[in-house]
């Protein structure tokens, strides 16, 4: 069953919950429930639970009002469901989405079924989908290789909400660079970096940066003078990242044509895939596992088995492969995503890409709808 089936048939279930739905809603409270804690609406939250398929029916009785047990289990499976950290703690956040109507759930869907409707990317040939309001990255071989699953899967950083989202985009992937520099974009590199070099002259060196000229030629010392100082804010001089472990790029970067200057890369900041949100960038992808999708993508090229791949990506210079078969790169911006095995899953409209779309179906076939596309001109 392909991604539009499953969300119709999302979309009838949660139809049909809607339309019995009452007025009824969790009580606040001023604290965190805790697992082991009384809450006077636990009462509701079975029902709720049970209803939305988190709760295996029958599995809590209801007659304790402790938060315990089975139930924890179904809230954390409810967070996961939400993008929420599956700690199972009733907090804020995750009591205003059990209380979110399922009227708002139902328009979610959809919303993601109109997307699906119009076909985002070929799914019978190679296709990296990343779905921006899901952090997620899926690698699908195409129908035409015999399979409609992904075979690969991972988390991905995207865009800062608002100001620094990461466009949408359809591309063919080009090239894959190991052990890449990152050539710093000038607005990062006068905004943010020359501030700190202005305090400290010896940043530079100490950040394992170096300055080049306009021929790519590597110039200046580790101490900046003030005429160097003056010639980087100029732009007669840009910083660029020496390759290695600390390169923000981290050890692989994948290239693809666009006007937006995004690409996907590794990242030397590992520990900020673990965070449920991950709008954190200033506009491109970091991938959490790159050495898996380098694989993935050459795969079909001979030569580049798995230890040249290792061995490329901890090198001493940049090494840049050309993507001989073609590979579509797509970003799509679903909030109500159906799983394989049925489970549906919501997301925040962080970049508020589904208010747009309500915009334009409301002003019927004839609207020319923007989609959000003021974009970061200074990806990383």
């Amino acid at each position: 069953m392909d991604e539009y089936e499953r969300t119709l048939r999302a979309l009838e279930k949660y139809r049909t919950l809607a339309a019995a739905e009452d007025d009824e809603r969790l009580p606040s409270t001023p604290d965190h429930i805790m697992p082991g804690e009384s809450y006077e609406g636990l009462p509701h939250l079975i029902r709720l639970l049970t209803q939305l398929g988190d709760l295996p029916e029958g599995t809590v009785s209801g007659e304790s009002d402790v938060y315990q047990g089975g139930l924890v289990t179904a809230v954390k499976k409810f967070q996961s469901r939400h993008g929420l950290e599956p700690d199972g703690v009733i907090g804020p956040q995750t009591l205003e989405q059990l209380n979110t109507p399922l009227s708002v759930r139902v328009r979610q869907l959809e919303l993601s079924l109109e997307r699906w409707r119009r076909r985002p990317y070929d799914p019978d040939r190679p296709a990296i989908v990343l779905n921006l309001p899901e952090f997620r990255l899926r690698a699908f071989a195409g129908k035409s290789a015999g399979g409609s699953d992904p075979e690969l899967e991972m988390k991905i950083i995207i865009g800062r909400a608002p100001d620094r989202r990461t466009p949408n985009l359809h591309s063919r992937l080009d090239a894959v660079i190991f052990c890449p520099y990152w050539n710093v974009p000038t607005s990062i590199q006068q905004n943010e970096l020359l501030p700190e070099i202005a305090r400290d002259r010896s940043w530079v060196s100490a950040n394992n940066f170096e300055m080049v000229n306009g021929q790519g030629e590597v110039v200046g010392e580790k101490m900046v003078s003030d005429s160097v100082l003056s010639e980087l804010g100029s732009g007669g001089l840009q910083l660029r990242q020496k390759a290695g472990p600390k390169n923000t790029l981290g050890l692989v970067k994948f290239e693809f044509p666009n006007a937006y200057g995004v690409y996907m890369h590794d990242t030397s900041a590992r520990s900020l895939f673990s965070r449920p949100r991950r709008d954190l960038s200033h506009g491109c992808i970091r991938v959490e596992k790159p050495e898996e999708l380098a694989e993935w993508v050459l795969s079909k090229q001979s030569g580049w088995s798995h230890d040249r791949i290792v061995a490329a990506m901890h090198g001493t210079k940049p090494v840049t492969v050309k993507v001989e078969h073609p590979i579509q790169v797509v970003t799509t911006y679903f909030t109500a995503v159906v799983l394989e095995n049925g489970e549906v899953h919501f997301y925040e409209d962080l970049y508020g890409e589904d208010a747009i779309l309500e915009q334009e179906l409301e002003s019927g076939p004839g609207a020319n709808v923007a989609g959000g596309q003021d974009t970061p001109r200074s990806p990383q």
